[in-house]
């Protein structure tokens, strides 16, 4: 996999360059800021990028505005965004972008090297990946909605695990139930949510999308 890291932490940068080069990937571009970010990625055409949302030159949401331009330019480009706190809103606009390779994450989880490794591989396999924190505060924010209050307190843990880009096995193997199980608790959200099938449109990411987006 070819990636572009895009942190303005010096040893942040070099840790992911590190982690990602042990792990056998190829990084062709690191920088420290919003418009070299677009540049490098207009150039190298990565297969990801991995972008901090609060980035050079003003320090509030660059990172994260480059990342919407480079999925409007480039969609076939995956994109995995750093947050040093939960920012709901920012994650609300990336989904809204487009679902399909896009990952949000807080920097925390980098500690475990394994889950990011496995965050960055689904990423880059067209998962959408949340934070467990971030659909934590989503779901928080999204309880008064009536779609959502039809859920169980099991088709809530399975949505979050949905949100989170696991497939239906991993969900089973987390909750220590049967993929059958499984399969019928997403049937059932499908269900409550009203989102019959339908040829065009990814159901498991429009059920994460009826609590992201307002």
């Amino acid at each position: 996999m070819r990636i572009v890291i895009a942190e303005d932490s010096v040893l942040l940068r070099a840790g992911l360059t590190r982690i990602l080069a042990d792990a056998g990937e190829e990084i062709v571009a690191t920088v420290g800021d919003a418009d070299e970010l677009l540049r490098v990625v207009r150039l190298h055409r990565p297969d990801l990028a991995i972008v901090d949302v609060r980035m050079p030159p003003t320090h509030t949401d660059d990172g994260l505005r480059a990342a919407l331009q480079i999925r409007s330019e480039l969609p076939g480009i995956g994109l995995l965004v750093l947050s040093q706190y939960v920012e709901a809103q920012y994650a609300t606009e990336l989904l809204a972008a487009n679902t399909t390779a896009i990952g949000y994450l807080l920097k925390d989880r980098i500690a475990d090297i394994s889950e990011f490794l496995g965050a960055v591989r689904r990423v880059s396999e067209g998962a959408t990946v949340l934070d467990p924190e971030v659909v934590a505060q989503l779901l928080a924010r999204s309880r008064q909605r009536d779609p959502l209050e039809r859920l169980t307190a099991r088709e809530r843990e399975v949505l979050e695990l949905m949100a989170e880009g696991r497939t239906n096995t991993a969900i089973a193997r987390t909750l220590v139930v049967s993929d059958k199980a499984v399969e019928k608790h997403v049937g059932n959200i499908f269900t409550k949510l009203d989102l019959p099938p339908a040829a065009d449109d990814h159901r498991r990411v429009l059920a994460v999308l009826q609590w992201v987006k307002e």
